[in-house]
């Protein structure tokens, strides 16, 4: 006689789904959130030390508050099967109808994990875009841009790009993990947002460096760490697909970075760490939208083109003269440009098949109309994002209390101080502080302030902003 436990519904349902591709998606879900605090670590050390702990706090605050858009009604906008072809409907809000169904994008994975997995993308995205508006815009009006852009700009191009139903993936566009719905429109975005604000105080007189390249290094290494999450986890499969989407990412990371590094070298002589962080990250960017579609040696023409594409881009803002803060336009916006028409070029119907997907293939499978899709594709998100991004800051300047940028003392004053209440660095303010005062007259105050400093007798001096020996 059989001592079998019957299987009941939920364990039918756990045994559709193979558990190595349930494990892949669960670790790159987890890759990529790494890259939201990336995010903020890189743009924190390209600010000045005043406004370092806001840029880290504000990418952290992005992702949760697209968390909870995204289970709300974010997830079902961009993914509900009965949508149309440009936004889904609320049939799934609140992540209702989850639990036991396969997702679309791959029966062998349930569509929780599918829901949470692409929550990590939603989140990252305005992470990204708001470093246009770095040391300038208000928080607490950020954050209501961001789950309302959350809703009407990503959740959209998302939608007509990855949904069963979109325009896009209708018309066979090719976009494996998200050079339109994440760079093209968190770059034009960006790009809205710092032309709203206008200029930072000093812009074009006073040159604003990066106060902790070692920051920037961080930064930059948990992106490319998540980015094997980002780009190999797109394949929502533990197969081969994935082992080339994430081997593309890698060369294409590492071919960028050096790259942007010898264009700099060119000009100025120096091996600069930042340039090498930002073209790797432009390599990424620049590859996203192919890494599984290509084979592994076009990845050094993404990692080429990125690297001196988004290069010359950033020159380019001083001649177009605006204040895209820490750069996110040229890197993202026109890297995710490149690697959509690159994407239309390369992708071959070999690689997608590893992952069991049917393509005609980019140019070099002879199907060169790709290109055209490609580019109506990047031209459509471009132009989306940023009309209706620049819509929705219009918008919210004009309501009381949602005005966007902070007065001119609270900007020389730091974000961190004013809109925060605490500061990334206090030794350096007590610094700060110590030097804009009378107090260092001669060298012999000057050395008794700097032991001072180094043993830490420097206190803040409550209700003001300087800094006074005990």
């Amino acid at each position: 006689m059989s001592t079998a436990t019957p299987l009941d519904d939920s364990m039918l349902v756990e045994n559709k789904y193979f558990p190595g591709d349930i494990a892949w998606v669960l670790v790159s879900t987890a890759l990529v959130w790494l890259m939201i605090p990336g995010v903020g670590f890189f743009y924190s050390g390209m600010a000045r030390s005043k406004n370092a702990l806001s840029l880290i706090l504000l990418c952290v605050l992005c992702g949760a508050v697209v968390t909870i858009q995204w289970f709300i009604i974010g997830y079902s906008l961009t993914f509900s099967t009965n949508g149309n072809g440009f936004i889904g409907n609320v049939d799934h809000a609140f992540f209702r109808n989850l639990k036991g169904n396969p997702s679309f994008a791959s029966q062998r994975i349930p569509d929780i994990l599918y829901a949470v997995y692409q929550g990590m993308f939603a989140s990252v995205t305005p992470a990204l875009a708001i470093g246009a508006a770095a040391e300038r815009a208000r928080v607490v009006p950020l954050l209501i841009f961001v789950f309302v852009w959350t809703t009407l700009v990503y959740d959209v191009i998302a939608s007509w790009s990855w949904s069963e139903k979109g325009w896009y993936a209708q018309l066979g566009g090719l976009d494996f993990a998200g050079g339109t719905p994440v760079h093209i429109t968190s770059g034009a975005a960006a790009l809205a947002y710092c032309i709203k604000l206008g200029k930072r105080h000093g812009h074009g007189t006073d040159e604003f460096k990066p106060h902790n390249v070692a920051n920037v290094i961080l930064g930059t290494t948990m992106l490319w760490f998540g980015w094997f999450g980002f780009n190999g986890g797109s394949a929502n499969a533990a197969n081969i697909r994935a082992i080339m989407a994430l081997t593309s990412s890698n060369l294409a990371a590492s071919v960028g970075g050096i790259t942007w590094m010898l264009i700099d070298y060119r000009l100025e002589r120096k091996l600069s760490a930042l340039g090498f962080c930002s073209g790797a990250v432009a390599g990424l960017v620049c590859v996203t939208p192919g890494s599984g579609y290509i084979n592994v040696p076009s990845a050094i023409a993404f990692g080429i083109v990125g690297g001196t594409s988004c290069n010359f881009a950033v020159k380019l803002k001083h001649l177009l003269d605006f204040d895209d803060a820490l750069d996110v336009f040229a890197v993202h916006g026109v890297g995710g440009i490149c690697g959509n028409i690159l994407t239309g070029i390369f992708a071959q119907k070999e690689v997608a098949a590893l992952g069991g997907q049917v393509i005609q293939g980019g140019w070099l499978d002879g199907h060169w109309v790709q290109i055209l899709y490609q580019l109506a594709d990047s031209c459509a998100g471009l132009a989306y994002s940023f009309c209706v991004t620049y819509m929705i800051l219009f918008i919210m300047d004009k309501i009381p209390g949602l005005h966007l940028r902070v007065d001119i003392e609270a900007e020389e004053q730091g974000i961190d101080d004013t809109e925060l209440g605490e500061l990334a660095y206090y030794h350096v303010d007590r610094l700060a502080g110590l030097l804009n005062s009378n107090y260092l007259n001669n060298s012999t105050n000057t050395a008794a302030t700097m032991t001072n400093i180094n043993s830490g007798k420097l206190p803040i001096q409550q209700g003001t902003n300087q800094y006074i020996l005990s």
